[in-house]
């Protein structure tokens, strides 16, 4: 690794291509879910369990590697994650029908559970606080370019070579961002624990972690937030195309314009927490995206309206979560930052999955508006704890 101190802006653009890689070969198999039952000749039934794989590999590694990051330190965890994930990515090569695509899908969830975390993380390791807003916004905006630019090249990489290409070229992605972790990534001090790494040692620090009425409280409202968009989301295409009369791809172009919101609003988001405060933005993002979550079936009665409610609502979600997520950084000292942030994603990764579980019965038994309404209460219930219980640091303790 070069001796010379490396650019932030580099350091950023690394983990912002991490997070790009990352997200963009998780969000590419939903649109090619058909394409790759077709060609792989698997029931439709089974395919879910694609995603669900993935998801369950998540959630546990990023539990098991967070303490294991604040052993070692962030650059190894963030190196081997890379690695993994890479190999994975090119395992694709490899399937040929359901239970090998289920394995690699398996591979890839414990690459990204050792990253789950990790970028902000090295965020917290690396930058002061009061410029941890603007690094983690631009570093989460990845996602939102995936969004964008990766997830459209990939469907049309999947339709001119098969449904394996868009893995491959998010391989190389990944590839070039291992390289670039490796050459100019810095390993911010590690503070030193004492005695051995142990499965035993690491669930005691983990539940001495949540008996902080803080670190408790800031736990729930992560899992709220990841409820709250779930239920909203998830059914919210079915229910546009049924009673408004959107087209499949007037939802890809709907979404596209999710992911430009993103964009737009995350890296500002963060930038302006760094100068007036994470809860303040927080709370108003919440607030926000409660009446905007309350109001959808009220205002969207055409496809045209569907489209600025939506960038409103996506501009809402990502006013949260680049604040959220630097000030979750600055709730522990420095040798337990891994622990929570992965603690924090697996229980994103639970929340998500509660509220998709939920949305089918309130949808299927009492319509759309349901999802809505309880997404809208779960979202508020994350403003109000947030604001009453999670403190907020102050950039003076750097």
């Amino acid at each position: 690794m070069s001796q010379s101190r490396p650019s932030p802006y580099l350091i950023v653009f690394s983990l912002w291509l991490l997070v790009f890689s990352a997200s963009s070969q998780i969000m590419i198999i939903s649109p090619i879910l058909p394409q790759i039952g077709e060609e792989l000749d698997i029931a439709e039934a089974l395919l879910g369990t694609l995603v669900t794989a993935y998801s369950l590999m998540v959630g546990l590694f990023a539990v098991l590697s967070g303490p294991v990051s604040d052993r070692i330190g962030r650059r190894r965890i963030l190196l081997m994650g890379t690695g993994i994930m890479t190999v994975a990515l090119v395992c694709h090569v490899l399937v040929v029908g359901y239970a090998s695509f289920l394995a690699v899908r398996i591979f890839a969830g414990i690459a990204g559970g050792i990253l789950s975390g990790a970028a902000v993380s090295y965020i917290g390791d690396y930058f002061p606080y009061s410029k941890r807003g603007w690094a983690v916004g631009w570093v989460m905006s990845g996602s939102a370019f995936g969004q964008i630019i990766g997830i459209p090249l990939g469907v049309v990489i999947a339709g001119q070579f098969g449904f394996q290409a868009p893995f491959y070229l998010f391989a190389v992605t990944m590839a070039i961002t291992f390289l670039l972790l490796w050459v100019r990534l810095p390993q911010p001090p590690i503070r030193p624990r004492e005695g051995p790494l142990t499965v035993k040692g690491a669930a005691r620090d983990y539940w001495a972690m949540l008996k902080q009425r803080q670190i408790a409280a800031a736990a729930v409202a992560f899992f709220l937030m990841y409820v709250g968009i779930s239920l909203y989301v998830v059914y919210l295409p079915t229910w546009l195309e049924r009673q408004i009369g959107f087209s499949p791809n007037q939802i890809a172009t709907l979404f596209l314009v999710g992911g430009v919101a993103n964009v737009l609003a995350g890296p500002q988001a963060g930038k302006l927490s760094d100068r007036i405060g994470r809860k303040l933005i927080i709370l108003l993002s919440c607030l926000g995206l409660f009446l905007v979550m309350l109001g959808t079936t009220l205002l969207i009665r055409s496809i045209w309206v569907a489209y600025p409610v939506f960038f409103l609502t996506m501009v809402l979600v990502a006013m949260r979560i680049s604040p959220f997520s630097a000030l979750l950084t600055a709730l522990v000292p420095d040798h337990a930052r891994g622990s929570l942030m992965s603690l924090t994603v697996a229980l994103g990764q639970v929340g998500f999955g509660l509220g998709g579980a939920l949305a089918g019965p309130f949808y299927s038994e009492m319509g759309y508006a349901s999802n809505t309404v309880i997404g809208a209460l779960s979202v508020l219930g994350m403003g109000i704890i947030v604001w009453f219980l999670v403190p907020e640091p102050r950039a003076s303790r750097e």
